[in-house]
């Protein structure tokens, strides 16, 4: 039991504080290169996915046999020596192939096929432009930004078709394009935030590009609540702070007038 509470207050400590998750500053070279190494190991991945969602989608290709070897896969991949990186990453990659084959008829009660589908490939082309951004300069403004600017811009466009092109769509696929779009919105502020890990981590040593990619969605709970964790304690330490100030300005004040009178 205490090796379980262990594993679980490790899981959701992470060591980067809000200065570090805040943190704009040019990135360096080496930190640079494990960065472009995730996220073009990452964008192979999510390539595999988005194939595997369609051959499921037009071959069928389902049930429990693509579930047994991606965990199959994955176990493979854990076992293989850090030192075999081709292997790794072919294992990696049939993981995911394997995965986006074997996820859709475990989502089908929550989202479509269609939209899984367009969820990959959207994540996919994020992360390209993640990735594509980066190769060309080491500013992590401009990367964020532009990103955060590209899903933007996919959220309000899927609003402007809605409005536009209603009457030569039916609801549901206005629906759907909403709902992708609102899922990409999401998966990359959760990226911005993981991106920042991943440079945070590069200053102690180099970075599995392999392990990074596989624990993307692993690590989303574990991240998302440390940063609202810290954004909530910095709001909770400014309020006695604020109230501090304006005892301390009333005091003087009150101080002031009685000296007046005098």
């Amino acid at each position: 039991m205490d090796f379980l509470v262990n594993a679980v207050k490790a899981y959701f400590d992470r060591s980067w504080s809000r200065k570090d998750m805040m943190s704009l500053a040019p990135i360096p070279q080496n930190d640079r290169t494990s960065l472009n190494r995730v996220y073009l190991t990452l964008y192979w991945a999510m390539m595999c996915s988005s194939y595997g969602s369609f051959l499921h989608l037009f071959w069928e290709l389902g049930g429990l046999l693509p579930v047994f070897l991606t965990v199959a896969s994955v176990l493979r991949l854990h076992f293989t020596s850090p030192e075999r990186v081709m292997k790794r990453v072919s294992l990696l990659m049939i993981s995911a192939f394997f995965f986006g084959a074997s996820v859709v008829p475990f989502t089908k009660y929550f989202f479509t096929t269609d939209q899984i589908i367009g969820f990959f490939v959207g994540a996919a082309i994020s992360i390209g432009g993640f990735l594509y951004l980066a190769m060309k300069t080491g500013e992590r403004s401009i990367i964020y930004l532009g990103c955060l600017t590209l899903a933007c811009f996919l959220m309000f466009s899927s609003i402007i078709v809605n409005d536009l092109f209603s009457s030569f769509i039916d609801s549901h696929t206005a629906h759907l394009m909403l709902k992708v779009a609102t899922m990409q919105t999401l998966f990359i502020g959760y990226f911005v935030l993981y991106s920042q890990e991943i440079l945070y981590d590069a200053r102690f040593g180099n970075i599995n590009a392999v392990n990074r990619t596989l624990t993307i969605f692993f690590h989303l709970p574990a991240v998302v609540i440390h940063a609202t964790r810290l954004c909530l304690r910095v709001k909770t330490q400014r309020r006695p702070t604020h109230r501090i100030v304006l005892k301390v300005h009333h005091r003087i004040n009150r101080k002031q007038n009685a000296d007046g009178e005098l």
